[in-house]
């Protein structure tokens, strides 16, 4: 369960990096803080994790990525590798969320009563 968690960690510093590059501070902290929620072994807190990975999946990156490439379009570079990285970060993203559930099946089965 431990590399559950640490990509699902990993997702969300990355989203906290991103929020950073421009100066969101605030933004960056609740993204690289949200981690520390999985020590409450609460499983709807577990899914209001998984819940928001899945919208910062498709919000922030997603809105992102479509606005890189347009921007690259428009100034006529080469925008193929940044739309592999982007859906490659999109996709670690949402594979993060998926590792949701698997801390939430393994925590009930260790302990149904907790």
């Amino acid at each position: 369960m431990w590399w559950r968690v640490t990509i699902i960690t990993l997702a969300y510093l990355l989203l906290g990096a991103h929020f950073m590059r421009y100066g969101q501070v605030i933004l960056c902290a609740a993204y690289a803080s949200a981690p520390l929620l999985l020590f409450f072994k609460h499983p709807a807190i577990t899914k209001l994790l998984q819940i928001v990975l899945v919208i910062s999946a498709v919000l922030v990156w997603g809105m992102s990525s479509y606005n890189y490439i347009q921007m690259r379009i428009t100034m006529g570079e080469p925008w193929y590798r940044l739309g592999a990285i982007m859906s490659a970060v999109t996709l670690f993203t949402l594979t993060a969320a998926l590792c949701c559930n698997g801390v939430i099946t393994k925590r009930a089965k260790v302990n149904p009563y907790d």
